[in-house]
């Protein structure tokens, strides 16, 4: 399965809107068969790790080494990230590594592998030039994500010295998901204003940086993880 554009994408509309408002929804980004295989896959892929922040340590915990947690040792946790939110930066997800997007994708099945390497080149990559106003924009990066219930990202900004961030983009995956069960893309505003979009299927979400912002957390009603691929477009070093 190779992945493709969808058609008709009005370029003129997503580029005034991205200057206007700092974000654009692309909807749908891919062609349907592409935006399928990549749900697919990251549905039956059974080697995520779930990363979570203390401070500026990450650590990721595979889902077996989760499994072998005792009672205690998940309470702690919980009651450490809970605890970590409260007052700075804090987050708990799902993640599979994907390759730069100036690095060639490994090879084997994987369609979502290629990901990062499809925003990065010719054509896509106009597309997203044309939409940002950033005529730099070198290559993509990326990872897949998954929220179960609980996870949540608090607010941030994306800008960080020496990483060219021009934009970023969050990819979702999602055919059926309610406001309701959270995992809100938020933009915080002046004061306490806040605008946000939810889960959908198949659509890119592009975002200038930098920009406050945070996932909202998943709640406990929903059936079925938070899919999608987040990442930067970023200008060479």
């Amino acid at each position: 399965m190779m992945l493709a554009l969808a058609q008709a994408i009005d370029l003129r509309a997503a580029a005034s809107a991205f200057a206007r408002d700092g974000h654009v929804r692309l909807q749908p980004f891919l062609a349907e068969d592409a935006a399928i295989a990549c749900l697919a896959e990251m549905k039956r892929r059974a080697d995520w790790v779930q990363v979570v922040n203390s401070g500026d340590k990450v650590f990721e915990l595979s889902r077996s080494s989760r499994a072998a947690m005792t009672p205690e040792q998940r309470d702690g946790l919980e009651q450490a990230v809970l605890a970590g939110a409260q007052t700075g930066f804090q987050y708990r997800y799902e993640a599979l590594r994907l390759p730069d997007g100036n690095a060639p994708p490994p090879g084997g099945n994987s369609v979502i592998a290629g990901w990062p390497a499809f925003l990065s080149g010719g054509a896509v990559r106009d597309v997203l030039r044309t939409i940002t106003g950033a005529d730099d924009i070198a290559f993509a990066d990326g990872q897949a994500t998954a929220y179960a219930p609980g996870d949540f990202l608090t607010g941030h900004d994306d800008a960080v010295p020496g990483k060219q961030r021009r934009a970023a983009y969050v990819f979702s995956l999602n055919p059926v998901w309610r406001v309701e069960w959270g995992g809100l893309l938020l933009f915080h505003e002046d004061g306490h204003g806040v605008r946000g979009v939810a889960p959908a299927f198949n659509s890119l979400d592009i975002f200038a940086v930098p920009q406050m912002h945070s996932v909202s957390m998943v709640t406990g009603s929903v059936p079925n993880r938070r899919y999608s691929i987040t990442g930067w477009l970023r200008a060479a070093a």
